[in-house]
């Protein structure tokens, strides 16, 4: 089995998920005590929130490239980045480790194709729904047309995410906002939601969508299974 290497703290609600996707899956697969090989480094939060909002990518990026760095050193055999947002610097771990970097976009656009579907909603903090480095990498690299909400309603998510989820806030209000801008994803179209926000799957289950939704933390720690035991 190989060691999943995991940079976490972005938050850490999403973070603990990653660990207990990861392990559920590796049981539910292999039975008896079976439990997953992996390391995790977390970060604090409150400064790459800092850095983020102050427009600091670079900064953010010497961060998780010196996480990447000492996961590698301490035996990981691949990386995972346990957030959606934060992959807008996923370079800075790619091009600074030799071992596999796994893309959260590139797994969850490859569950969207296995599905079939030609176009999908994407729900995320504004950095995800309007920055080029996610959602055109899903349609450019996989074919997969891919709406965001209005200016309105990014700026409702993004708060919601930002004010309510990364500390570890739910409520009935907030899911019932998530499911009003659904909905007017569905009227433009959308066959699927994208929850690119680790955080979005926790407020709102797919159980509870009358649409098809990728939960891209649980796919990210699927696919990094997959890879472990492929050994």
């Amino acid at each position: 089995m190989k060691t999943i290497g995991l940079i976490g703290g972005m938050s850490w609600e999403s973070s603990k998920m990653y660990y207990e996707f990861i392990n559920k899956r590796i049981q539910e697969l292999l039975g008896d005590s079976y439990s997953g090989k992996s390391i995790m480094i977390t970060v604090n939060f409150a400064e790459i929130e800092k850095l983020t909002f102050a427009g600091n990518w670079q900064g953010i990026g010497e961060i998780v490239k010196e996480a990447a760095q000492n996961l590698e050193k301490a035996g990981a055999d691949m990386i995972l980045l346990c957030t959606n947002a934060i992959h807008l610097v996923s370079n800075a771990i790619s091009d600074n480790t030799s071992v596999p970097f796994l893309h959260i976009a590139d797994v969850t656009a490859q569950e969207i194709n296995k599905k079939g579907l030609k176009k999908v909603g994407l729900l995320g903090t504004s950095f995800v729904m309007e920055e080029e480095f996610y959602k055109n990498r899903i349609s450019e690299k996989h074919g997969i047309e891919v709406i965001v909400p209005e200016a309105p309603d990014r700026e409702v998510v993004h708060r919601m995410v930002y004010d309510e989820l990364v500390k570890g806030i739910f409520t009935e209000t907030s899911k019932q906002e998530c499911l009003r801008i659904i909905n007017l994803l569905k009227a433009q179209g959308a066959e699927g939601i994208i929850m690119g926000c680790t955080e979005l799957p926790i407020l709102l289950p797919g159980s509870e969508m009358d649409i098809p939704s990728f939960d891209t933390s649980k796919i990210h720690a699927y696919v990094a299974v997959d890879m472990a035991l492929k050994a």
